[in-house]
């Protein structure tokens, strides 16, 4: 199968925090964590456990961005997920933003022409992506 979404990041479940109706599924990217709230009837469809080889699923318009790479304090988004800007590109109003993390995962976002020249994001440039975990979508193999 094939999707749109544009972020498909592979790693592995590190941990899963069950609650009543959801759970939280942490996915190690390596030296990235991202989180991601999904019903615990999904968990359990999906097989997921520790050590399972999972991908954190993220459409371009769920990505919010933030100069610099110091995670922010005061924020609810879960993750916050450093890297350096791989490439920016402007269209007539919105611009794609990719971010590429230590390990080399990319993650591409679909921002606004005038966030991109506020925030001062050129490539070569630290950033964050920052997603909330209910905007992550899981899937297996």
């Amino acid at each position: 199968m094939k999707i749109s979404a544009r972020n498909q990041l592979k790693g592995t479940v590190s941990a899963i925090a069950e609650g009543a109706v959801n759970g939280v599924v942490s996915i190690d990217l390596g030296s990235t964590m991202v989180k991601a709230d999904i019903t615990m009837e999904a968990i359990n469809d999906l097989g997921l456990k520790e050590g399972t080889d999972a991908m954190a699923i993220i459409k371009a318009s769920n990505v919010m961005f933030a100069a610099g790479s110091e995670r922010i304090q005061g924020i609810s988004a879960r993750n916050q997920i450093a890297g350096t800007i791989a490439s920016v590109k402007k269209g007539a109003v919105n611009g794609h933003v990719t971010i590429e993390t230590p390990e080399g995962a990319r993650i591409m976002g679909s921002i606004t022409n005038e966030a991109i020249e506020d925030l001062g994001l050129a490539e070569g440039a630290a950033a964050l992506a920052i997603v909330k975990s209910t905007d992550v979508i899981v899937g297996v193999e």
